[in-house]
């Protein structure tokens, strides 16, 4: 059985109350909601939030919340890696073992069934996870620097290479999409898995929001897209 987890916190800072904010007349958590019922039924969908206001437009939406997050889960300190477990503990009591947890962040709302449905037939048990990423531009071998003790800039990345286009590829995570082994995760933290595969996605489809220009440039995303 598949568990899908959508992690909705009351307390965002960049945008408040990102989470049910009309995007092109519809609330951002919607989008994801909706994508992840495409794909699965709603009795293995849970929204993880702390927020009445939250709670009431899911439950608006047609989807049951199961539970209210607790307070020690809610806070700017409070890791992903508890509320999945706190989640993935509750689905388990109730309905049985868990062979894989898909984790969809709403702050993504341009992932769609579709990327999730490809996605998930990159996994196999052998895995730790699948994880979404695209391409980055920042790459570490070419543009990004660091100081180092004296203070000059140096590589954050050492290579012979003198063109850019022939540098190796770097992934950068976009947060739209994690498939996540059960066993691996009651095991270890998500950042000491080693088997780890990419689901590689477009830039437009990868855009996250976490700042008011990241808002703004959804709201000019989602209209060429409704056109």
């Amino acid at each position: 059985m598949d568990l899908v987890i959508i992690p909705a916190r009351g307390g965002s800072k960049g945008v408040p109350g990102k989470n049910i904010k009309l995007l092109n007349g519809q609330s951002l958590i919607e989008f994801t909601i909706y994508a992840a019922r495409a794909v699965y039924n709603d009795e293995q969908i849970i929204v993880s939030t702390d927020s009445e206001e939250i709670k009431q437009v899911v439950e608006k939406s047609g989807l049951k919340v199961p539970y209210d997050r607790p307070p020690e889960l809610a806070t700017d300190q409070s890791s992903s890696y508890d509320v999945i477990i706190h989640a993935l503990n509750d689905f388990e009591r109730k309905n049985g073992e868990v062979e894989k947890i898909i984790l969809l962040q709403p702050t993504s709302p341009f992932r769609t069934s579709q990327h999730i449905t490809e996605a998930s037939k990159l996994y196999n048990e052998e895995l730790d996870m699948i994880v979404s990423v695209k391409e980055t531009k920042a790459n570490p071998y070419y543009v990004l620097r660091e100081e180092d003790q004296d203070g000059y800039l140096v590589k954050s990345k050492e290579s012979t290479v003198t063109r850019r286009q022939d540098l190796n590829k770097v992934w950068e995570l976009n947060g739209a999409i994690y498939i996540i082994n059960t066993k691996a995760i009651k095991s270890q933290q998500i950042g000491d898995f080693k088997k780890v595969k990419k689901y590689e996605m477009d830039e437009l489809s990868s855009h996250d929001i976490d700042t008011p220009l990241d808002w703004s440039l959804a709201e000019v995303i989602a209209q060429q897209i409704a056109k």
